[in-house]
């Protein structure tokens, strides 16, 4: 296509994708919308991978304008998807392009909607600074360039190509905000102290500079989550003296976790079948991937994770696993709706889940929203209610 019908069709996607997004609820603002309808996603997104709609192993399909044809292309580049740029850490070999499976995602332009969500949610004004991290991209940088001044911004990559690419696109959509490639859990100090500070991943803890670096009065949004699920949204307001406190505001963002705070490889011994005690438990393998009672078990048992697997019998047994200090559970269903667990070790795992189960269900089972989060030097957690609540720590 030529560059002036490109350049057309692309400011008309944008106009669309800033129309569906207010429609949504997620953009409030005339300025952000502004910011959307301008910034350029489709410069940030030369080459991607779309999430295949097939049944067994995922599966990512590469998208150019080569490849699918420039219009194609750009509507892809516009709509509110998470589009992936990077797996297991590693550069794309774009020579030959193919689909690709058995991967991990490491980097990717994250759905508009939930970042202009967080945008908003980040309540900045005029000629306040903001600390950006996890550039990625570099889409959501140019968001912040365009509604702020660029030497307001500064935003974090920990990958050298990631950064790289994001620092040319940017450049080329005239956006200079200060970049730095290092890890983002220790911020940067430079302009600090801060007006805001956003990140665009996943951590099991709040970093202390993040805190630090942000100043009293200023707000912290970002997300929380562990190595089973994510937890959600947050939205701190800094305190001063390393403390900081706030409420979850939404549940479940779809964000990949900080590669500092990954899980290890291995997930743990599984137990033999004569260790441990036995006894029968009210609750099922479901309560941990459904959706609020998920988000009490990842709050219960920060350091498990679990998989189901038949035995030799065929019989299947749900094994959750600390590779932390080497604590089991293992469920197996006896009978309809009725279970029993086996478990062993240093924490008695699913004796804490169910204790955390019960405090949840006395307070009427709330959503995420229904929980805050304190941080201070000596420690951080995550209360139900009100911070003298009911609270769990989060790993440090």
């Amino acid at each position: 296509m030529p560059p002036d019908d490109s350049n057309n069709t692309a400011a008309k996607l944008r106009q669309q994708l800033a129309g569906q997004l207010a429609a949504g609820g997620w953009l409030r603002t005339a300025e952000w919308r502004a910011a959307v309808e301008h910034v350029p996603r489709h410069e940030f997104l030369p080459r991607f991978y779309t999430e295949a709609l097939s049944p067994g192993v995922t599966t990512w399909t590469p998208i150019s304008a080569d490849l699918v044809g420039g219009d194609e292309w750009l509507t892809i580049a516009y709509s509110d998807q998470t589009l992936v740029t990077q797996f297991d850490e590693h550069p794309i070999d774009w020579s030959e392009p193919r689909p690709v499976s058995n991967a991990s995602p490491t980097s990717s332009s994250t759905l508009p909607s939930l970042v202009v969500r967080m945008l908003e949610d980040l309540d900045v004004h005029d000629d306040m600074t903001v600390l950006e991290l996890g550039t990625g991209t570099g889409y959501s940088t140019g968001l912040l360039c365009e509604r702020l001044d660029d030497k307001n911004v500064t935003s974090v990559e920990t990958d050298h190509d990631v950064a790289d690419r994001a620092r040319i696109a940017l450049a080329e959509c005239g956006y200079y905000p200060r970049l730095v490639t290092g890890d983002g859990q220790l911020g940067h100090p430079g302009p600090a102290p801060y007006d805001r500070t956003i990140a665009t991943y996943g951590v099991r803890h709040i970093p202390s500079a993040w805190v630090e670096q942000t100043r009293p009065g200023g707000l912290i949004v970002t997300t929380l989550r562990g190595w089973m699920r994510s937890l959600g949204l947050v939205r701190l307001t800094t305190e001063g003296n390393g403390k900081a406190e706030g409420p979850f505001i939404a549940a479940d963002p779809s964000f990949m976790i900080a590669r500092q705070q990954s899980a290890p490889a291995s997930m743990g011994m599984i137990p033999a079948p004569d260790q441990g005690e036995t006894r029968e438990t009210p609750f099922g393998r479901e309560l941990l991937s459904m959706p609020d009672s998920g988000f009490v078990a990842q709050l219960a048992m920060p350091n498990a994770r679990y998989f189901t697997m038949p035995d030799e019998s065929g019989v299947e047994h749900t094994y959750v696993l600390d590779a932390e200090n080497d604590s089991y559970a293992v469920l197996t269903e006896r009978g309809p709706g009725e279970w029993s667990v086996r478990q062993g070790g240093p924490s008695a795992l699913w004796d804490n889940l169910e204790q955390s189960l019960h405090l949840w269900h006395a307070a009427d089972s709330p959503p995420a929203t229904g929980f805050g989060v304190t941080v201070t030097p000596r420690e951080q957690r995550v209360w139900l209610g009100s911070s003298d609540g009911p609270s769990w720590s989060l790993p440090g």
